[in-house]
């Protein structure tokens, strides 16, 4: 074998295999995780009803980014948890993957219900309270809605995902001629746990407020379907293009490498 042929398979068997690897490398995913207003029911609104995270697929190139909306209605921060549905995505979530989480409508409920028992501690602190849960009629000890949010950024992290805040979209309640906040509660928890915790941040309640009250009560009207939570095909719509926009803008976020 010619001296000079030696040295050239050995580069072409090593370009052939980086090749190989490069191919194999899983590619990233971007996990969604939320209430009815990100996921609603199947995702298909079949009832009319659409959460935001159903159209966020459509703005990526999902050759290299798989993009997995698991948000769920009725569930709150805390229950997102205890039903087991955060611990099936961190069996699964790796380094190079995101997650971009929306919780805050169903935190406000009773602690322990009969009907759902999936409020949280209102606020950041670290209080807790030990109750009897009468839905899985087991002793549980329940956190603020700041203690759960700091879970899902921190595991997050330990896993080397990117994990992304969203304040909660805003329902269409009025006061007058505004579009009623959540900046004395949830939307402003949101953002003080991101920022305490490192993770991105994306007002999306003032964000989406801003543009309604633009609009007006008559025309936001009909971007809801069925009550004043829930969003229909043309709200969700909106929605999702304001997160997308704001991913573009936050530095320091690769995550837009993936956008079309």
């Amino acid at each position: 074998m010619s001296k000079f042929v030696k040295p050239l398979l050995v580069i072409a068997f090593i370009a052939l295999t980086s090749f190989t690897v490069l191919m194999l490398k899983p590619k990233p995913t971007l996990y969604i995780i939320g209430d009815s207003t990100v996921r609603n029911g199947a995702g298909t609104g079949s009832n009319g009803q659409w959460g935001w995270g159903s159209f966020m697929a459509q703005y990526f190139d999902t050759t290299r980014i798989s993009v997995q909306n698991l948000a769920m209605g009725g569930r709150s921060s805390r229950t997102f948890i205890t039903e087991g549905r955060w611990d099936k995505i961190m069996a699964n979530l790796k380094k190079g993957d995101y997650v971009i989480m929306q919780f805050g409508h169903n935190d406000s409920g009773p602690l322990d219900d009969t009907a759902r028992a999936r409020g949280t501690i209102k606020g950041i602190d670290t209080e807790s309270k030990e109750i009897y849960n009468p839905i899985t009629k087991k002793q549980e000890v329940v956190y603020s809605y700041g203690w759960y949010m700091r879970k899902y950024i921190n595991d997050a992290k330990s896993k080397g995902a990117t994990p992304i805040v969203c304040s909660l979209i805003p329902r269409n309640q009025w006061e007058g001629s505004k579009v009623k906040r959540a900046s004395g509660d949830y939307g402003k928890w949101a953002q003080e746990v991101a920022q305490s915790e490192g993770a991105y941040f994306i007002d999306l309640n003032n964000l989406i407020a801003d543009e309604y009250d633009k609009m007006g009560s008559e025309k936001v009207a009909p971007l809801f379907h069925g009550d004043h939570t829930h969003t229909g095909e043309a709200g969700a719509k909106m929605n999702v293009a304001i997160v997308v926009e704001q991913l573009k803008k936050i530095n320091g976020l690769d995550l837009k490498k993936y956008m079309k």
